[in-house]
Parts: structure tokens; sequence; C-alpha cells
């Protein structure tokens, strides 16, 4: 598509983001499909010519040419498949079937002197087609693109964390200034969910399932025409050759829960960049957060000062419209009524737009994050300002002294009052504590109230 074409695409993905979603297009358009299944057929064919059972012959130099229909799958290959379906070509008449639609292209491609024509699809149902070809497009997207963007995500994160270890930065619970950290450990938190995250999308998409068992799962065409193989063993091995686990019980439709859980994975990863693109634009409006502005860039019509957290928001609206479909897809897909109903075909075909949203979505939380840089001064600032956190320390070593009563004596000077750090070394002078331990409270100090925090960033492996 050209830019002047993109301007009219109906989907966002194809217009204004088409260039982000670009890398998706060898894994979710139409003509990846057809190339998949391509893949799936020619494959099937070369596998039934070497099982001893039939007659089929293929040798180096046309299975070399087959493979090359799917290796080498040009535009004008996609746009002669599309041609067999909608208007037909040379002998074959219109499909309006996209599978068969294949079937004919590649006996339309086969070698004037093969005489391989008649096993192409060979006992199989389009589904047997159709459930390798998502899943091989399914599994290379996420390889190939998706889990790429997040490791760097996860990266950038580590790498902040590293950097920030020791700097310390009021937290808030409940909105409300709470127990000091550091912001390299806040982001040490994200890159450790990532992590968790990524590894679980890992093994779902490692998991993805196949099925070639024929109109019902019984293997019966395949069994009528040679009773003696044992077809569910040819299945499986020739499932397993395509790099994915074999489902030797299914309906016509290969069950989707594997592809439900690879969906539900990437559903939990695009929670933790939600939650944290919310943190990122929170730390950016209370200016914990500084942004680097990029040259000519306008934050506001009419306010030329701003520098808005464009990219952390628009993360937050294509990861919750990823998350959206994700949902849809996971649930929908995984019901078929009685054997087979062609409800899901059309959903799956949205499957790429999904993963594309999520794209974009990774895209700009890497973009917004690789703009921002901690402003240590207004951090050190608002500590200084809320003194009253290191109640939680006082009433604690007043406790380990033994005064029961020391949660209360720090509530009652400190809540709901305008506290300074004055106020409460007056109240250390007049404790019953031996000296050591008045010197250990007169000590603390909000920025030095982190705890082990920069340690903790050691966790992340």
């Amino acid at each position: 598509m050209t830019d002047t074409n993109a301007l009219y695409a109906v989907s966002p993905l194809d217009g204004r983001y088409g260039s982000r979603t670009a890398p998706l297009s060898p894994y979710a358009s139409e003509a990846a499909l057809m190339r998949a299944r391509v893949r799936v057929e020619v494959e099937y064919l070369i596998a039934l010519a070497d099982l001893e059972a039939t007659p089929l012959e293929i040798n180096d130099g046309e299975r070399e040419h087959l493979r090359g229909l799917y290796q080498h799958f040009a535009e004008e290959d996609a746009r002669l498949i599309k041609t067999l379906e909608t208007e037909g070509y040379a002998e074959f008449e219109a499909t309006n079937h996209d599978v068969k639609a294949v079937e004919y292209f590649v006996r339309h491609r086969l070698p004037e002197d093969s005489d391989a024509s008649a096993w192409i699809h060979f006992g199989l149902t389009s589904e047997d087609v159709n459930n390798l070809a998502h899943r091989l497009l399914v599994r290379d997207a996420v390889d190939e693109v998706l889990l790429p963007e997040l490791y760097e995500v996860r990266e950038t994160l580590a790498e902040m964390a590293r950097d920030y270890r020791d700097l310390p930065m009021l937290a808030r619970t409940h909105g409300q200034p709470a127990t000091p950290t550091t912001f390299g450990k806040e982001m040490a938190v994200y890159a450790a969910r990532l992590g968790r995250a990524t590894g679980r999308i890992r093994r779902a998409t490692d998991e993805l399932r196949g099925k070639l068992g024929g109109a019902s799962g019984t293997y019966a065409a395949h069994h009528a025409a040679y009773p003696d193989v044992d077809w569910p063993t040819f299945a499986e091995a020739f499932v397993t050759e395509l790099g994915l686990e074999f489902e030797p019980l299914t309906t016509q439709v290969n069950p989707c829960d594997d592809l439900a859980s690879v969906f539900d994975a990437f559903r939990g990863a695009n929670e933790v960049l939600l939650d944290l693109d919310l943190d990122m634009w929170l730390y950016v409006s209370d200016r914990y957060l500084g942004q680097e502005a990029v040259e000519g860039e306008t934050g506001s019509s009419t306010m030329p000062h701003k520098v808005n957290p464009i990219d952390f928001e628009n993360s937050e609206g294509n990861l919750s419209k990823a998350n959206s479909d994700l949902t849809f897809l996971a649930d929908y897909i995984t019901t078929s009524r009685l054997q087979r109903d062609l409800s899901d075909s059309t959903v799956k075909r949205n499957i790429g737009a999904a993963f594309a949203h999520c794209l974009i979505g990774y895209g700009k939380t890497a973009s917004g994050l690789s703009k921002v840089v901690p402003t240590e001064q207004v951090m050190r600032e608002e500590l200084e300002s809320t003194p009253e956190i290191i109640g939680e320390a006082v009433q604690t070593i007043l406790r380990r002294e033994g005064q029961a009563d020391a949660y209360e004596r720090v509530k009652a000077v400190t809540r709901g009052k305008d506290v300074t750090l004055e106020d409460f070394r007056g109240m250390f002078d007049d404790l019953e504590v031996d000296e050591d331990v008045r010197e250990e409270l007169h000590a603390l100090t909000p920025a030095g109230y982190t705890g082990v925090a920069s340690e903790l960033v050691d966790d992340l492996e």
C-alpha cells in the first residue's frame, strides 16, 4: 500500500500506523496465510510420496521445485490464488473457496511431467490445512516480531533499574505519601513482571498443537484408501516435522485451547505494560520524570509549552484495544457447534489485528521510556517536604525497644498534621530510651529510609 492509499485505509492499522505494523505483514496478511497454506499442501504431498504404501514418487528436482512455491512465494502468486478463488484461471473455474484455490495453485504449478496432481490435498479437509497454517503464522509472528519487542522493553526497564537503583523517591499507596522507595527498584518490579509474562508467552507458543485427522477427526478418508497405514502415526510425524506439537483427538476443528493460551499470555504481558504506562504517566504528571522535547513536535494546538506523555497514552489505548480483541479471540475460537461450524474462520482472520495493536503498544512504550529522565531534584524535594513518612520507622524501632504504645504515640504526632523533622526530634528528646537508640532515631531521614531497595535490583536476572 502506498502512502497515498494508506490515507484511505479503513483501519488505522493499515493507514496511520501502517509503517509500525508492517513487520507483521509476513505473518498476518492474506498473502501470508496463502503462503502458509501452500507450505502445508506441498509438505503434505512430499510426505505422501515418502509413504511406502502410496505409488507417488517425487524426485529431488521436483521436491526443490515444489518447496520453491512457498519459499519464494511472491505477490504474483498471491494474486493468482485470489484469481483462482474469485474468477477462475486456465482450466479451473472460480472456487469461491480459499483453500481449494491453493490446491489448484499447487496443481497449476506442478512440473508438466508430474503425476502428483491427484495426490494434492489427498484425504484432507480444509481445516487440516488451515489449523496448521494459522499456528505456523502465529508461532513465527511471536518469535520474529512480538517477543523481540517485549524483550527490548524488558531490557530497557532492567537498565533503568540498574542506573537508578540508588535514586530515592517518595512512594504512594492509595495515592498518599508512603514509605520511600527508589526509582530503580520500581523499574525492577516491572522488569521482573514482564520477564515472567514473556516466559508464559514463550511456553504457550512452544505448545501450539496441530491436527491432520480429516473431515471429522477420524482419518476416515485416509483409512478408506489405505486401511493398513497407521495414519495417526503418519499425522503425528508430519505435524511435529512442522515444529508443532500433535493433537490426536479432534473433531473437524482443532480445539483452539492452545491458541487461547497464547492470547491469554499476551493479555497478561499487556496488563503489565498498561500498569507501567499509567505509572509513568503519573510520574510525568508529578514531575518525577522529565521528557525530552522532540524538535518541531507540537504538544498542543493552543498551548505551545506542552510536552505531553503521548507515547504512554498511545500505548495505553492500543494495548487496551489489543486486550479486548485477545479476550474475544480466546473466548470465541474455543467453541464450535458439534463437529464444525465456520464462524471461527472469519474470527481467526483478526488475529493479526490483535497482534498489530500489541506491536504498536510495545513500540510506543519503548519510545516513551527512551524519552523520560528522572528529575532527582523534584524527587528529593518532595521527600524532604513529607517527613511524616519516617513515622513507620520510628514506631517500629520503639516497638523493638518494648514500647507497646509506640504506634499510637507516633500517630498522635503525625496523622493529619503538618509535621517537620524538628517535631520528630523534639519527640525523640522526650523519649525514655538509651542514648544510642535516640541517636538512631535522630539519624532517620526520608531520603535515607529506603530499606534494601537498591539491593533488590540485583534480584533481576
